[in-house]
């Protein structure tokens, strides 16, 4: 369910005439669950066995439970997995409820780790004891800290099956809102941790420094990765993931839920799927002296989770109910097939596309697969691997290898091509099932009263080869008079007044219309091919709507209908669906350059493979209406990528400040604005990131979002002071190889206890006295940025795991550059306290106004500084303030509002 109240996230406001009423929230529980036409077809047409058909639909129509992932590597994730099964799973177990134990939440048992959990409590019962209070209370810290993802348990399958290895380059093509592109980010850098503390921890003995330990869950993995591990980039995961939507908003969306995991090797691009552009990749020379030229980027992963009707999601899309009709899957099966073509395409041979719908219509599935399959050669090119054994636990039924198929009308039913007399509902020949058999049933499909869950479909591909895809076939235009029964029930259906005979007519004429020649001036076949498999019906192709807690801002993934887009339609076709942007042969717009006329391949690159993005002299106009667009509604021009060489004024100060080590790389900073001089931020991209966005830079090619903030500007009054601090999203990548010089050690829990609490606690004067362990040490280190290392120890007062923080020192107080939400997701997670935090500078001000400014004997005779006293510090204080606050807006608008509130969920 949506939250009221703000505007940028689409908040409920009256229109004009209409009563300011906020609508009624929808209870699920009151919802009609009945539709006869989503009913007969999967009761009639042989998808389910007839002893499932009572549990599968007594499944539907059950709310969906709750159900949450650990995020992160696994030193981040296991230690807060721990705090669950420790602190707060007993204290449920321990409620009865009418004389019975509650259910308490449970791990999903195939996946790794216990990572994933799901809970299904009913909500009459959640509200009405205390452990469950402070249960969601530790679900919203923890998802707002970016600690916890809520996420559907299906969606969650087919990231495991992509077999993603450290170093592997991967795609997801359609990949708002983003739930599955942070399981896979998490892969791409899977065991970094461990390999970077290996690294690291040799490169302090070297120098002779002291080696920080680290948590059991690290030393473990370190034990791993010492046997398998890739540590050419000094343990640097060296893969990338490239995340693409073609909905602009969306793509935003994705990069707020991606950034909480602080990946270098993250690019989000804006493309259309169908047609996604082919990357260009640096010119390398050979051994021989040689110029290899065009050489184009081919991954080893790609995720087709594609638009799709999503009729497996009726337990949490309550508009499936309502909405469901045949001519949904019929309109969405073309633009489904075009974007696995394309997936197959970029792929390596060898490498793996798993394609994926939250639907269980076999024409979205099945049809789709047979039908990619024979466009690439046959399973010669393009194999369905069995999966069978993968992910034990996980209960699945097989793919179908026939099935019927309805008209749009829901009328006229066929099992094969051969039977087809005429087209209303636009079909096409691979619809129906292959001729020539393929194994189908490796296929997986996920029914919702397997195990509770919503209803999914998973295929997993490899291509052998390479290959060469054959021309999108037209679908035939065999349009012979409908049958009898078609046009009189049309005729029927229609209401009328008496007076006006004409309304018959029109539904005659709508049923069977005018012929059209093929031929029409002007109008290409693949023109005529896009709007002939267009639906005339409102299309609800929701994609995992809900999917994650993003999905409640989002607009689910499919194509827009005219009013959406400001187009008028004809009269009659008000509702039809338009592709926007365009696919192929469809009427080309400068404004999305990925549908101007591209130019041909060299040689060298296959062309059936390759989708080059339009030239720079082409995109002129382009760039200006972009601009023009930044306050149109429409998508705006993005800053471009320009990365500042090693030798960079800035960057020499900024090493030489923090004393970094020689070991980390220089050549990997970047600026997001067109002058290419750091004026406020500092990003960090990883080295094949850098390598693409270089190569591309003015190809047409639309990346929206690449980078950590690496370091960020801070003003300072003292002289010889860094005017760069290292951002919280930045430090985990750097730390390692910060100088001593800039380095604060942290042991006892009450001493952090005390940072997370006080925000600007005083250290001149006698101050620092109050700071404990590490008083002398923030009293002596010099102004401006360094980093606060908490370490681990054994004793009652000290961490078992080590943590790593920001910490600003000014020239009278000290603080944790942390945003309010993590402060207190850290007091909750290792104090198990709700503590109010406390401004220690207004608290002094207040002090000061209460006594007419007098000075105070304590402080030295410098009494309790206010901004009036001080007006040097009070600039550098409201600096310090203001990135503060800057942290705690990128934490609001990168964080979709609380994941796990039980309450509302």
């Amino acid at each position: 369910m949506t939250r009221s109240g703000g505007s940028r996230r689409g908040g409920w406001k009256p229109r004009k005439g209409q009563r300011a009423e906020r609508p009624q929230r929808v209870v699920y529980e009151d919802v009609p669950k009945t539709n006869y036409n989503y009913e007969a077809y999967y009761n009639h047409f042989g998808i389910l066995a007839d002893h499932e058909k009572e549990d599968f639909w007594a499944a539907l129509r059950r709310e969906l439970p709750n159900s949450f992932r650990f995020t992160g590597s696994k030193g981040h994730a296991l230690p807060v997995q721990k705090i669950l099964k420790e602190r707060y799973i007993p204290e449920i177990e321990a409620i009865e409820y009418e004389g019975n134990k509650v259910n308490a939440p449970t791990p999903i048992s195939w996946f790794p780790n216990q990572l994933a959990w799901q809970m299904s409590t009913p909500k009459t019962v959640v509200r009405k004891f205390a452990p469950f209070k402070s249960f969601q209370q530790f679900l919203v810290s923890e998802t707002s800290a970016g600690n916890i993802s809520r996420q559907e348990i299906v969606s969650m399958i087919p990231p495991l099956l992509m077999d993603v290895k450290p170093g592997m380059v991967v795609l997801d093509l359609c990949a708002a809102p983003g739930s599955k592109s942070a399981q896979l980010i998490e892969m791409v850098h899977g065991g970094e941790e461990a390999r970077i503390h290996t690294a690291t921890q040799d490169l302090a003995k070297k120098e002779g420094r002291e080696v920080s330990p680290v948590g059991d869950a690290v030393a473990t993995e370190m034990e791993e990765e010492s046997r398998e591990g890739d540590c050419s980039d000094q343990g640097r995961s060296t893969g990338l993931l490239i995340c693409n939507d073609v909905d602009y908003k969306r793509a935003h969306m994705l990069i707020h839920q991606m950034k909480r995991l602080n990946s270098p090797n993250l690019i989000v691009t804006n493309h259309d799927a169908t047609m996604y552009p082919s990357i260009k990749l640096p010119n390398e020379t050979k051994p021989d002296g040689k110029r290899v030229r065009n050489k184009y980027l081919k991954f080893d992963r790609v995720l087709a989770d594609v638009p799709c009707t999503g009729d497996g999601t009726s337990r949490k899309n309550i508009n499936v109910w309502r909405d469901w009709v045949h001519g949904n899957a019929l309109g969405l099966y073309p633009t489904q097939v075009r974007i696995l073509v394309r997936a197959l395409q970029m792929t390596k041979a060898g490498g793996r596309v798993i394609y994926s719908t939250c639907s269980m219509n076999p024409i979205e599935n099945e049809a789709v697969v047979a039908s990619a399959i024979e466009r690439c050669g046959g399973l010669d090119k393009v194999a369905i691997m069995d999966c069978k054994d993968e992910l034990p636990g996980l209960i699945r039924r097989p793919g179908i290898s026939t099935w019927e198929v309805v008209d749009r009308t829901g009328v006229d039913i066929y099992k094969s091509w051969a039977e087809i007399q005429h087209a209303p509902g636009r079909l096409v020949e691979g619809m129906f099932p292959p001729k020539d058999p393929l194994p189908l049933d490796r296929c997986m499909r996920i029914y919702p009263h397997l195990q509770d869950t919503g209803g999914f479909f998973i295929t997993v591909l490899e291509k052998k080869t390479e290959i060469k895809a054959k021309p999108e076939s037209e679908p035939r235009r065999t349009e012979a008079k409908p049958s009898i029964m078609s046009v009189v029930r049309e005729i029927e259906a229609k209401p009328t007044n008496g007076t006006n005979n004409t309304e018959k007519i029109d539904a005659l004429d709508n049923i069977a219309p005018p012929q059209v020649s093929d031929d029409a001036e002007g109008v290409s076949a693949a023109a005529r091919q896009n709007n002939e498999v267009a639906p005339s019906e409102p299309l609800s192709a929701r994609k995992h709507q809900l999917d994650d807690q993003a999905d409640i801002y989002m607009s689910a993934k499919r194509p827009k209908v005219r009013e959406e887009i400001g187009e008028p339609a004809p009269r009659g076709a008000e509702d039809r669906q338009v592709h926007y942007p365009p696919p192929p042969g469809a009427q080309l717009d400068i404004s999305r350059p990925e549908t101007m006329d591209l130019p041909e391949p060299s040689e060298d690159v296959p062309a059936d493979d390759t989708v080059l993005a339009p030239s720079t002299e082409s995109l002129k106009q382009a760039s200006a209406d972009y601009k023009g667009k930044r306050n149109s509604g429409q998508q705006p021009f993005e800053e471009p990528f320009k990365y500042l060489p090693p030798d960079h004024p800035e960057l020499l100060g900024i090493s030489e400040f923090y004393n970094l080590s020689p070991d980390f790389p220089r050549d990997r900073f970047m600026v997001r604005n067109a002058t290419g001089e750091p004026v406020k931020t500092i990003y960090y991209t990883s080295l094949l990131a850098r390598d693409i966005l270089t190569a591309n830079e003015g190809t047409g090619l639309k990346f929206v979002h690449c980078g950590v903030k690496m370091f960020v500007r801070q003003d300072v009054q003292k002289e010889n002071t860094c005017k760069w601090r290292i951002q919280t999203d930045g430090l985990p990548l750097i730390e390692a190889w910060v100088g001593v010089g800039r380095v604060v050690r942290l042991r006892k829990k009450s001493t952090l206890k005390k940072l997370l609490v006080e925000m600007f606690p005083k250290v001149d004067g006698e101050g620092w006295r109050g700071l404990g362990e590490i008083g002398e040490r923030v009293r002596d280190i010099g102004y401006g940025c360094c980093v606060l290392r908490v370490e681990k120890g054994d004793g009652e007062d000290e961490f078992s795991e080590r943590i790593v923080l920001p910490l600003w020192r000014s020239l009278h107080s000290l603080n944790l550059m942390l945003p309010k939400e993590d402060r207190k997701a850290m007091l909750l997670r290792l104090y198990n306290e709700v503590v109010p935090l406390e401004n220690t500078t207004l608290k002094r001000k207040e002090g000061a106004v209460a006594n007419g400014g007098a000075k105070s004997e304590a402080n030295g005779g410098r009494g309790d500084l206010t901004m009036e006293d001080a007006p040097g510090e009070r600039s550098e204080l409201q600096a310090m303030m203001d990135a503060t606050s800057d942290e705690e807006k990128d934490v609001k608008e990168n964080t979709v509002k609380p994941g796990l509130n039980v309450d509302e969920a």
